[in-house]
């Protein structure tokens, strides 16, 4: 079969490893130095899983088993899933991979398809040999990676400054709640940044590609995990905020949270993982890690047994003491009452697969959570601890926390964004007042186009804020889209991020608008190669023109922006 047929046929793949967030520019067919696309810092979680050996698959060395098996976890891990059983991407196991053999699977790697697989070969992230690689790699069985326990998680921990060695108060001038906590993510930092000054206050090493930063309920701590799930416990009060304790919790994560209901704040910091498919408990001053669950087990819809159901995004309930937790691949939301957690109780709601990211309606009643994949949007009541509503919306929801505003006509909305296309979804949040409109889709707003991975507002401001990172077309990728709250029929105005940078070459992909204190700024993230100048650019949110630029060697591929009050407080 001739190249050109084969590519023309590659129509069936899902949304896949961009969700990892890779540095080239995607879909573009354009070329780029390995230099600027090399992940730096990442320890394959199959790192020592022996080579697996095939009947049928073409012929592999060892030393190419070994770099394959980097490359996989680094690129394609995050969505086709460690044991290659299938997530948003789709399922990659020797029995449907070498029925499709080398040829295709080479050219399904190198070109991408229209239904979102990234174009490795052409973008210049893999070379021709190393897509041949990939190829022949994923017709072998998957090495199956160690687990990650207590003994593990012991052998990771340590307390850097012991709770009766830190500051008693405050030891700096800054004013906390207006700091920021920046993803450097390829460096395998945080930048705290002051908001009032623009200026770094540190640069904190963490754990590589942090995926959250999440602030105490009493501001003072932030904690960050990489996808390598260390978990980085930062003191802001201290005279140089930095790093006082930290734990691996696993080989691969993306979530963290801490207590937040009333008379237990900061008792206990909770983390997710990808591999192993588990949840863990801390100490909220030490990360001392206190409890593992696994969450292993059947899905809701065929009932059938999976062995990588991966922990995605984690709340706090402002409810009751418990955390809410999105399990992605067995589609299942659980919560976890921590009040006692030696008997630990746990409440598991069967919802739909692929849960993913979400956050709260403007109650904080309301858990409004995406199943990317299914393209549904969850409801979860949090006080009376039940599924209330899964709602039908765009291709891919990826709402990052979404987004609360009062529509003029429907009345409280919180609002998606989507990976799949370019629509924006607004769904009624009000069963009191506005019962007519509750948990549906009042409105469906157009957008630029689809690669969307955020959509912000605040309670100050009259703006919605959609970004299309992983758009392939650089000019949407570079830009954002904002509409007017009070006149949302008239469509979206275009301003250019990416332009107003002003760092040369790359393909500044323009990601997360997030607001300050005051909701008067929104902060972007411009997001370049890690050997290109990256920046951040913020924007008056009234007159929607530029303010600032932070500029800085130190700001290498910033993704990832929170402000510590509004993640506290969960403004959004």
């Amino acid at each position: 079969m001739k190249i050109k047929a084969i590519h023309q046929l590659l129509t069936f793949a899902s949304v896949s490893a961009f969700l990892a967030f890779p540095t080239a520019s995607f879909a573009t067919g354009k070329t780029m130095p390995d230099a600027e696309v090399k992940y730096e810092g990442a320890p394959s979680s199959i790192e020592s899983a022996k080579q697996v050996i095939t009947p049928g698959a073409p012929t592999i060395t060892q030393a190419e088993f070994q770099k394959a098996k980097t490359i996989f976890f680094q690129r394609c891990a995050g969505c086709h899933g460690v044991l290659r059983k299938g997530a948003t991407g789709k399922p990659l196991t020797p029995d449907i991979t070498q029925k499709k053999g080398t040829e295709y699977l080479k050219v399904f790697i190198k070109y991408g398809s229209p239904g979102g697989m990234p174009n490795w070969g052409t973008s210049g992230e893999l070379t021709d040999a190393e897509v041949d690689l990939m190829a022949r790699y994923i017709q072998h069985e998957p090495p199956t990676p160690p687990e990650w326990g207590m003994e593990e998680m012991q052998a990771s921990w340590k307390v850097i400054v012991p709770v009766n060695k830190r500051p008693k108060k405050q030891m700096n001038h800054y004013a906390l709640d207006k700091l920021f906590a920046i993803t450097l993510r390829d460096a395998g930092q945080v930048a705290i940044v002051d908001g009032v000054s623009k200026k770094i206050v540190n640069i904190v090493k963490t754990g590589y590609a942090v995926h959250i930063s999440r602030p105490s309920a009493s501001g003072r701590y932030v904690f960050t995990i990489g996808r390598d799930a260390k978990i980085s416990m930062i003191d802001l009060w201290m005279k140089v905020p930095d790093v006082v304790a930290e734990i691996k919790v696993g080989l691969e994560a993306r979530s963290v949270e801490t207590s937040k209901y009333k008379g237990m704040e900061d008792k206990y910091a909770i983390a997710g993982s990808y591999w192993p498919p588990q949840y863990t408990i801390m100490d909220g001053n030490t990360l001392e890690p206190l409890k593992i669950v696994s969450t292993r087990g059947m899905t809701v819809d065929t009932q059938e047994y999976h062995p990588e159901p991966r922990v995605a995004a984690i709340v706090a309930s402002h409810e009751k003491p418990e955390f809410i937790i999105n399990v992605k691949e067995t589609g299942k939301v659980l919560l976890v009452n921590y009040k006692d957690i030696a008997n630990l109780k746990v409440t598991t709601i069967d919802a739909a697969r692929f849960l993913h990211d979400g956050g709260w309606d403007s109650t904080q009643r309301y858990f409004m959570s995406a199943a990317n994949k299914s393209n549904k949007i969850v409801v979860i009541d949090s006080k009376e601890g039940k599924l209330v509503k899964m709602i039908e919306v765009g291709k891919i929801p990826h709402p990052g926390r979404g987004a609360n505003f009062v529509d003029k006509k429907y009345g409280p909305v919180w609002a998606t964004s989507h990976l799949g296309d370019d629509t924006i979804s607004l769904i009624g949040t009000d069963p009191v007042k506005h019962p007519k409109y509750a948990w549906k889709v009042v409105r469906t707003l157009k957008g630029q186009g689809g690669g969307s991975l955020f959509i912000k507002t605040h309670p100050k401001s009259h703006h919605l804020w959609v970004d299309t990172t992983l758009n392939p077309s650089e000019k949407l990728s570079q830009s954002i889209a904002v509409f007017d709250i009070r006149n949302l029929n008239k469509g979206y105005q275009v301003l250019p991020i990416g332009k107003w940078a002003d760092v040369g070459k790359g393909p500044k992909r323009v990601v997360q608008p997030e607001y300050n204190k005051e909701g008067n700024e929104v902060w972007f993230s411009v997001w370049n190669g890690k050997t290109q100048h990256s920046a951040i650019v913020i924007v008056d949110d009234k007159t929607l023109k530029l303010k600032k630029v932070i500029k800085d060697k130190r700001i290498v591929t910033p993704t990832g922006k929170f402000n510590i009050y509004n993640t506290m407080h969960d403004v959004y």
